[in-house]
């Protein structure tokens, strides 16, 4: 029997590349072990036991160069294992601090059983390499791994050096076939940023599907039939899914949306603020009072009063929180089936983190929805991009305006008066990168690692994570040194081939310090010819 219409979730792991093996501890790598911690490893936990137990599921995922970068990074794999074993040992302090508190005691347990849980799936069953379990995931069908920017730069922003739009795009698929063993078919444009033209470069990489928010859908010339509820095609042949603002609203809206109830556990309450004590103390970094993960306590409301958290009361609200996400999705493709007369997709894309580390029963939330969705019912079915994409052949062709998915709906987030002094600095980093691949067509030996690690340096500094720190207020003065210390590194390195005089000793630090792509090749910057 054909489903009354489809549905796509849409997941978007991605964290800029932080890792710095010349401190011993680094704050800011708490980023990555966070989300490993949080939403990483359960979102793997929960897809392997959907396929282990035969259930129907799809999701569509990026796992983003500098994410897939840093997950095989043994440097950081074994950081991790120490950041897992620092919060075991200090629960068990915390255990006998709150053993006859019946509030506090029964998290801290709770706590203890999970992160013994994470290690063994990390250590034991993993070897410490989350890429392969995604990628079994990958091949058996139920999950669909697409690209996305080399380093997430905002590629809007970025084209007037087009160039660096097919550096970015080029190492990106480099990254994934090594790493994943497959050619990307799909991609999340870095936050969702598009403006006309980029189509054409997707095709030339054999793109064949991306994503934009609402209005890049609704805005186009001309308006589609269908709205967001049909895949358009772009003028050079890749299709745009756009999505649906009702389904998102539901999940990422801390307002009004599923996070927000006050069963669920409150994110901004940790015990590393909340509790002085040396076993506490042994996870921050230099005194600093920072997030350890370890949050026992509720929503329950508005005010700074908080009750304790109860995992299984939080379970139960997941389900029940899946169950009215179900039937609000059934009533609209009904709707829209007896509109369209044909089966719409119900596009719903999320940043990846929102499971876990801002929601922390998201994943929980997904599983319900995927059982429900395969057992309770028959008009609703999980769909992947790429497998709607086979379904539809009379897909329109419009022309998609200049969108994004940030603040405003277009530019704003990444170009403004916090930020707007690094444009500039990049554009002519990057013209002189096109000149060096000029100058130097076929470079041998030592001319070919600089000019390989200076291709790296450029694209660590085009991220718009840094951009956005600037624009959000929060560890600006980190996203401002990368910024700086990226395009200084490019300078220094610029300098030694047009000079001839070159520092072997500070070669060999930073390319230690910014080890990704193993496999770049520099003339991926090289001029693109007139078109």
């Amino acid at each position: 029997m054909n489903p009354t219409g489809y549905f796509a979730l849409v997941l978007h792991a991605h964290l800029p590349f932080v890792r710095h093996p010349e401190y011993e501890r680094f704050l800011e790598e708490d980023w990555f072990f966070e989300a490993l911690t949080e939403t990483y490893l359960p979102l793997l936990e929960i897809f392997e036991g959907l396929r282990n137990d035969g259930v129907h599921f799809r999701t569509t995922m990026s796992l983003t160069p500098t994410l897939l970068s840093m997950m095989t990074d043994p440097l950081l794999q074994q950081r991790y294992v120490s950041y897992l074993d620092t919060r075991l040992a200090a629960l068990e302090t915390e255990r006998t601090r709150t053993a006859g508190d019946q509030y506090l005691g029964p998290v801290v347990e709770y706590y203890q059983k999970r992160f013994n849980q994470l290690r063994t799936q990390f250590v034991d069953r993993y070897q410490r390499d989350v890429v392969q379990p995604f990628r079994s995931l990958l091949e058996s069908g139920q999950l669909e791994i697409i690209t996305c920017g080399a380093t997430h730069g905002y590629f809007p922003l970025l084209a007037t050096h087009e160039e660096s739009i097919y550096a970015q795009l080029s190492m990106a698929i480099r990254t994934h076939q090594r790493i994943l063993g497959h050619r990307p078919a799909g991609i999340w444009l870095p936050e969702c940023g598009y403006i006309p033209g980029i189509d054409r470069i997707l095709a030339e990489f054999g793109i064949d599907f991306f994503f934009l928010d609402s209005h890049g859908i609704l805005g186009a010339d001309p308006p589609p039939r269908h709205g967001v509820y049909c895949p358009v095609r772009t003028p050079s042949g890749p299709a745009a899914f756009g999505r649906d603002y009702e389904s998102s609203k539901q999940v990422w809206s801390a307002e009004e949306g599923y996070p927000g109830d006050p069963v669920y556990r409150e994110f901004y309450r940790d015990a590393g603020f909340d509790v002085d004590a040396p076993h506490i103390e042994t996870l921050r970094h230099a005194g600093i009072k920072t997030f350890t993960g370890l949050k026992y306590h509720r929503i329950t409301g508005r005010g700074d009063w908080k009750e304790a958290y109860h995992p299984e009361w939080a379970r139960d609200r997941a389900a029940s929180h899946a169950d009215n996400f179900l039937f609000n999705r059934q009533h609209q493709v009904r709707w829209l089936n007896s509109q369209m007369g044909r089966p719409p997709i119900i596009v719903a894309p999320y940043d990846a983190e929102l499971f876990g580390h801002w929601w922390y029963e998201g994943p929980q939330w997904i599983d319900f929805l995927f059982r429900k969705m395969a057992y309770d019912q028959d008009e609703v079915r999980a769909i992947s991009a790429a497998e709607f994409l086979r379904l539809s052949s009379d897909v329109e062709t419009v022309v998609a305006p200049e969108c994004s998915w940030g603040a405003g709906g277009y530019h704003e987030v990444w170009l403004n008066g916090t930020n707007d002094w690094i444009y500039p600095l990049l554009f002519d980093a990057g013209e002189r990168m096109s000149r060096l691949a000029s100058m130097f067509p076929d470079a041998k030996e030592t001319h070919r690692w600089i000019l390989d690690q200076a291709a790296r340096e450029l694209l660590l500094a085009q991220s718009s994570d840094w951009a956005f720190i600037m624009k959000t207020g929060t560890s600006v003065e980190y996203a401002v040194r990368r910024i700086k210390t990226h395009l200084h590194r490019f300078d220094r390195l610029a300098n030694m081939l047009e000079s001839g005089h070159v520092d072997h000793g500070y070669l060999e630090a930073i390319a230690e310090r910014d080890s990704l792509f193993p496999d770049m090749d520099y003339r991926i910057f090289s001029k693109r010819p007139c078109l």
